[in-house]
C-alpha cells in the first residue's frame, strides 16, 4: 500500500484570483505551531485571511439568532460564528411551532435513546434586519479579534442583493456566507435551494454578489442535487472565495401511526424539512470529499472549504479536515449539547492530533483525500495485490523447505523468467 504522505505547511500563500475592485485576503492557511514552539497541538487556522483560534464555527441557524447567543458562543471559545440568515424584509418570514422533529436510535422512540436525526422546518431570521445589524456591530465592538460571518439570502433581484450586501458589510462582519441551500421555505421567491439547484440562476446571482461584495464570500451548497460539484464549480468560478457544505437534506421525519399525521405536526399538517444531526454525517463526508477534489484539481490557486454535517465529536471534525476542510461548522450539535460543546471538540481533536504526532491542522488537512478512487481502479489494485501475494508465497522461504518429490517445480518457482 502507498505510504501516507502528509502535506507540509506552505511557507508562502499563492494569491487568490480576484474580481476587479475586490478587497479580499488570499486564502492563506498558516501553521502557527512554527512560531509557538513545541507543546500542545495547535488548533488555530487562518482561512481567507480570517484568523481563528480553532476551526470550529457556529453554523447558521438558531445558535446564531441574536446578540445574546452569539456572545455566548464567543465566550465559550468558538473559532467563529455565522449568524442566522438575514434578508431585507423579515416581515415576510413567519415561523410555526412545533418546527422540529427528532429521530432516536431506539426504534421504539425511547426518550433515553440517543438522537441520531433532527428535522427542522424553520425559516430564516424573523427579526428586523436593522436589529440584527445593530447586534453585529455590538459584537464586533466587544470582540474585535473574533470572526463574525453574516449569512444572507435574498429574492431574485440584483438591486436587493446589492443593498443587502452593502448594509450587512457596513455592520462590520468579516465575511459573508451566501445561503444557496435552505431546502424549505420561500422557493417561490427564488431563494435558498431554488438558486443552488439551478446552475444558470446560480451563476447569474453569484455574479451579482461577487461584483458587490468586498469581504470574503462563502457559498453554501445544497446536498439536494445529483452532483454537488456542478454548482460549487460555478460559485467558485464566479468569484466566491470558499464553499460551505452541506446544508440540510430534504426529508419527512415520519408519520404518527396513531394519528396518521406527519411530523412535526402543525394543526394536523406538516411540510418536508431539512434533516441534520449524526445520521447525515456519512452523506456530508461524501459531498465534502467531492468538493475538496474539485478545489484541488480545478482551483489550485486556493479556495476554502467549510464542512458541515453531523459533527458532535472531535473525531467527526477530524474526518472532515482529513478530506480537505479548513473549518468545521456545528449547528444541530449545539442545539442538542449546548455552546460548551466546543471545549469537548477541541480536546478530542487535539487527542487525535497527539495520536498521530500532528502539531497543526495543516499537518493533516486533506491527508485522506488521495485514497479515493474509482471502483474500476479498486478492482485493478486488488488484482495486482493478489498477484504479488501469490508470487511471495510461491518462492521457498528457507532451505528447509526443499523436498525431493517437488524439486524441479520448486526450482522453477524461483526462476525470474
Amino acid at each position: 500500500m502507498e505510504s501516507l504522505t502528509l502535506r507540509a505547511s506552505p511557507s508562502t500563500a499563492s494569491p487568490l484570483l480576484r474580481l476587479p475592485g475586490r478587497r479580499r485576503a488570499a486564502s492563506v492557511r498558516v501553521s502557527a505551531s512554527a512560531s509557538s514552539g513545541a507543546g500542545e497541538p495547535d488548533l488555530s487556522v487562518t482561512v481567507n485571511g480570517l484568523k481563528m483560534p480553532n476551526p470550529f464555527v457556529i453554523g447558521s441557524g438558531p445558535p446564531g439568532t441574536n446578540y445574546t447567543v452569539m456572545k455566548r458562543a464567543f465566550d465559550e471559545g468558538w473559532g467563529g460564528v455565522i449568524a442566522k440568515t438575514v434578508s431585507l424584509d423579515a416581515g415576510k418570514v413567519i415561523n410555526v411551532t412545533p418546527r422540529y422533529a427528532r429521530l432516536r436510535a431506539d426504534p421504539n422512540g425511547s426518550t433515553k435513546s440517543p438522537i441520531i436525526g433532527w428535522q427542522n422546518i424553520e425559516l430564516i431570521s424573523d427579526r428586523p434586519l436593522e436589529t440584527m445589524l445593530n447586534e453585529f456591530k455590538q459584537l464586533k465592538k466587544e470582540y474585535p479579534d473574533r470572526i463574525l460571518i453574516g449569512s444572507i439570502m435574498e429574492e431574485y433581484n440584483k438591486a436587493a442583493w446589492h443593498e443587502l450586501i452593502e448594509r450587512v458589510e457596513e455592520s462590520g462582519v468579516d465575511a459573508l456566507e451566501i445561503n444557496f441551500s435552505c431546502p424549505h421555505g420561500m422557493p417561490e421567491r427564488k431563494m435558498g435551494a431554488a438558486v443552488g439547484q439551478d446552475c444558470a440562476l446560480l451563476e447569474e446571482v453569484s455574479g451579482w454578489i461577487n461584483e458587490k461584495a468586498t469581504v470574503p464570500v462563502w457559498s453554501k451548497m445544497t446536498p439536494n442535487i445529483t452532483d454537488i460539484t456542478q454548482p460549487s464549480r460555478i460559485a467558485l468560478k464566479s468569484g466566491s472565495e470558499g464553499i460551505a457544505a452541506i446544508n440540510t437534506i430534504m426529508s419527512v421525519m415520519g408519520i404518527d401511526l396513531k394519528t396518521l399525521r406527519p411530523e412535526p405536526c402543525v394543526e394536523g399538517y406538516s411540510t418536508p424539512g431539512g434533516y441534520s444531526a449524526r445520521a447525515v454525517h456519512p452523506i456530508a463526508l461524501a459531498k465534502v470529499m467531492q468538493i475538496a477534489r474539485l478545489i484541488k484539481e480545478e482551483f489550485p490557486e486556493g479556495r476554502s472549504l467549510s464542512a458541515i454535517g453531523g459533527v458532535e465529536t472531535g473525531n467527526d471534525a477530524a474526518e472532515f479536515i482529513l478530506l480537505g476542510a479548513d473549518t468545521v461548522q456545528v449547528c444541530t450539535g449545539v442545539m442538542m449539547h449546548g455552546y460548551g460543546l466546543v471545549k469537548k471538540l477541541c480536546t478530542e481533536l487535539q487527542d487525535f492530533m497527539r495520536m498521530h504526532d500532528f502539531s497543526s491542522i495543516e499537518d493533516f488537512r486533506g491527508a485522506s483525500l488521495p485514497y479515493f478512487t474509482t471502483h474500476t481502479d479498486l478492482v485493478q489494485r486488488q488484482k495486482e495485490a493478489i498477484k504479488q501475494r501469490k508470487a511471495i508465497r510461491m518462492g521457498l522461504q528457507s532451505d528447509k523447505d526443499w523436498t525431493g518429490d517437488g524439486f524441479v517445480k520448486e526450482t522453477e518457482s524461483m526462476v525470474s523468467n
